[in-house]
């Protein structure tokens, strides 16, 4: 016949009470209320807390253990006392380090994040947020506890846009597990990161203008003789605005040339998670036959645009070294984004067809009014960009022997009143 043990709990007493089958219940004279029951496998069982008639499930065992029972009990019992119709859940995970334990072994297989937002948030969890918060409990956390050891020591110590980024992956963790019934409630909700700061958080200025951009394309150019290889990597993004991680993962299937030439780069490759259609100009498809012909003479027939010396193509990091060699220190891959977008807005293209050139993430609004009009658009602008760069010696690196077509009168007429501070027609 099943009983109610009287005994004193710990984990060790309810596996050794497993192994008898008379004992259906556990309950501890310490904790009055509170009981213990075993399932058919009597390796698990559940956490309850009998208030009158009502048995209100509080945890499960082994997850919740006695020492997290323990420590969850005085808020389970405030909260019932303010509000007698609240849960007494307590969840299953009781401390800051367990819950980022369990986030970052989740947010390792999520297939809607990016390998580097995954190795970026692992980062951020083991380098900075568990060293810091991984004993503190759920039931403690509040503003005054994560200003105290997270938020002002690593202001003083990291960019505020850093320091905003580990906000979002800690905000994101519990709203997560609260989702999904691990935490009896989220302690961050409602928290807003200007709690802490008011510092506003200004973007990072370019290194690289317009007005340098012969330099380094004479740089290029001259790199171009001796290594196609990264040069080829930083025209395209000077060209197109592209991401590092889009450009560098582009095979050649992604390409077709002539007339109507583009660049397609599929969704699994682009920060958005959306694919990206990029015209290809004149100047760029004499770019990309001299290059392939490049690899050509030297045995290469692979399907990447730039392959690495192993199978696929190069790494984030070996695109980075790229960077670290071409810009000596005074100029990065983003730079060449950046200069490329300002360039545009000089040239007079339009806001919302510079940012779809850089694919930014646009409302579901915009992107319903797209239509095909827009893909003339982008080859205009590109088409006005690259005339614009050949004045600055890219018409040296592609030698395309076409003359230039009509789009070049249009960037002249475009900017013609232009400031002296913006970009003008050589």
């Amino acid at each position: 016949m099943s009983q109610t043990l009287l005994t004193s709990f710990s984990d060790a007493e309810i596996r050794r009470q497993s192994a008898n089958s008379t004992v259906r219940d556990m309950r501890d004279a310490r904790y009055p209320g509170v009981y213990f029951r075993f399932h058919k496998n009597r390796d698990r069982g559940t956490w309850h807390l009998v208030r009158g008639s009502q048995w209100e499930k509080v945890g499960g065992f082994p997850e919740l253990s006695v020492k997290g029972l323990i420590n969850a009990l005085p808020k389970i019992r405030e909260r019932l006392a303010a509000d007698p119709k609240a849960s007494a859940a307590a969840g299953t995970l009781q401390t800051v380090g367990q819950l980022l334990d369990w986030f970052m072994t989740r947010q390792s297989t999520e297939r809607s994040l990016s390998a580097k937002r995954r190795a970026t948030n692992t980062s951020i969890i083991t380098c900075h947020l568990k060293p810091r918060l991984s004993d503190l409990l759920i039931d403690d956390v509040d503003r005054s506890a994560l200003d105290k050891l997270v938020m002002w020591p690593m202001q003083a110590e990291m960019s505020l846009s850093y320091v905003r980024l580990m906000w979002g992956v800690l905000v994101v963790a519990f709203r997560q597990a609260e989702k999904l019934r691990l935490i009896a409630k989220n302690p961050t909700a409602g928290f807003k990161f200007t709690d802490f700061t008011k510092a506003r958080i200004l973007p990072k200025p370019s290194r690289l203008r317009a007005v340098q951009l012969e330099g380094v394309i004479a740089e290029l150019a001259d790199d171009f003789d001796r290594n196609p290889q990264d040069a080829m990597l930083a025209l395209m993004m000077l060209c197109h605005g592209t991401r590092a991680g889009e450009t560098r993962q582009a095979r050649w299937v992604h390409f077709t040339l002539g007339e109507q030439g583009e660049w397609f780069i599929p969704a699994e490759n682009t920060k958005t998670r959306c694919e990206h259609c990029l015209p290809l100009t004149r100047q760029v498809c004499a770019l990309l036959d001299r290059y392939r012909d490049w690899q050509s003479s030297r045995g290469y027939k692979g399907a990447y645009m730039f392959p690495a010396k192993s199978r696929g193509p190069i790494s984030d990091s070996q695109a980075c070294a790229v960077f670290a060699r071409l810009g000596k220190g005074e100029w990065t891959s983003h730079d060449l984004r950046k200069v490329a977008r300002t360039g545009w807005t000089d040239l007079g293209v339009d806001f919302l067809i510079g940012e779809m050139l850089v694919n930014h993430t646009m409302t579901r609004n915009v992107q319903t009014y797209i239509h095909t009009s827009a893909e003339l658009l982008k080859s205009e602008a590109l088409g006005k960009w690259h005339d614009w760069l050949d004045g600055k010696g890219f018409s040296l690196i592609h030698r395309s022997t076409m003359t230039r077509n009509e789009n070049s009168q249009n960037a002249v007429d475009a900017i013609s009143g232009a400031a002296p501070s913006q970009i003008t027609i050589p």
